[in-house]
């Protein structure tokens, strides 16, 4: 029979996906249209999330992302009340009404605190949120009003008054942070001339650089859990592609970080590449691509070798539809991401352990 006449056996990730086990969704499409962006705090007990709200006629009630706070309940942790592995409860927004927001990321050194970005108050009229594509032209949202704030969780109601300006004025467009695992430094970008470039800023004194400038967007950086090395994404020959980047990371005599030096690609192909987030041990970067097409990006992971130019990635997830923006808690025990393999398919969070034979944790053991 020829190829083209052979059936084509259907796609099953929970037998696809071994190296993946009790994948459990987190958030529902009965009270949120979408949700995307989560990550954990140093425990891996709470989680910050980036969603769209339902309102009482079951419509969104906003364009745009509000951020949400929960806690991570967990069957093997003594909640035997749970009928799933996974649930999250008492789940909170801290943002106020009407804003857009985006990249949640908890204080490493405490917890209470909460950086994101925010218009604050709603945004001028402008593309709706997230990455779209029209033929071969993609577009992120970059609303000039967003900057980076932080909010004591003790204390959050919602309000504008709640939230406290870290970066940025509101007249350009600030935001995806990321603090480094000492608590020092804020990674993030920002919108020059058109330009998105990665900048610091150094917590304790509030001093600002930037560390890459070059042709193209640059963003969604993240320090390696030791803090020695940053990976982002990057636009740099502006094809409406994506690829990966990493760099290591330049300290002065204090400490603060000054720049970076041996700055090469993790990726260089025809696919949008994007998302990137380390694995505990720095050994690995797990990221989205659009290389299965792009109505079914997946997770793969990308060993971070010193002497291999452009390693080869390894395929995580294997559902039908989009498969994007990877966390992996801390202790490395745990995957959560965005996906649409619910009954409905709208993009919701989900959450699975990772399994002692997982791609995950291959790509990680790969030679340094």
């Amino acid at each position: 029979m020829p190829k083209s006449d052979q059936a084509t056996a259907p796609v099953d990730w929970k037998r696809d996906e071994r190296g993946l086990t009790g994948a459990t969704q987190l958030t529902f499409p009965d009270r949120f249209a979408k949700s995307g962006e989560a990550y954990f705090d140093p425990s891996a007990t709470h989680i910050v999330f980036q969603a769209i709200e339902k309102g009482p006629d079951g419509q969104p009630e906003s364009p745009h992302y509000a951020m949400y706070v929960a806690d991570l309940a967990r069957a093997d942790a003594g909640n035997r009340a749970l009928d799933r592995g996974f649930a999250l409860v008492n789940v909170r927004r801290v943002s106020p009404v009407g804003s857009a927001n985006t990249c949640g990321w908890f204080d490493p050194r405490d917890p209470n605190q909460l950086y994101f970005a925010s218009t604050v108050t709603a945004p001028a009229d402008g593309p709706t949120p997230g990455y779209q594509r029209d033929g071969r032209t993609y577009r992120w949202s970059f609303p000039p009003e967003m900057r980076i704030v932080k909010v004591d969780l003790r204390k959050a109601d919602g309000s504008v008054a709640s939230l406290q300006p870290v970066v940025g004025d509101g007249k350009g467009y600030t935001a995806e942070g990321a603090i480094g695992s000492d608590g020092r430094t804020l990674l993030f970008t920002r919108l020059v001339d058109g330009e998105g470039d990665l900048f610091v800023m150094d917590l304790p004194t509030g001093q600002v650089t930037q560390i890459v400038k070059a042709d193209g967007y640059d963003g969604g950086a993240f320090f390696s859990p030791d803090g020695a090395r940053i990976v982002w994404r990057a636009d740099r020959n502006r094809d409406n592609l994506l690829q990966l980047r990493v760099a290591s990371v330049v300290r002065d005599a204090q400490g603060r970080v000054t720049g970076v030096k041996d700055e090469r690609a993790l990726t260089q192909d025809e696919h949008v590449n994007w998302a990137p987030y380390w694995t505990p041990d720095g050994r690995a970067v797990m990221y989205a691509t659009s290389r299965e097409g792009h109505r079914n990006y997946e997770l793969f992971v990308v060993p971070v070798t010193a002497d291999v130019a452009l390693p080869i990635p390894l395929r995580v997830t294997t559902a039908e539809g989009a498969d994007l923006l990877p966390a992996i808690s801390p202790n490395g025990e745990l995957l959560m991401w965005t996906c649409q393999r619910g009954d409905d398919r709208s993009s919701q969070l989900w959450i699975a352990r990772i399994a002692p034979d997982s791609a995950i944790r291959t790509a990680a053991a790969a030679k340094p």
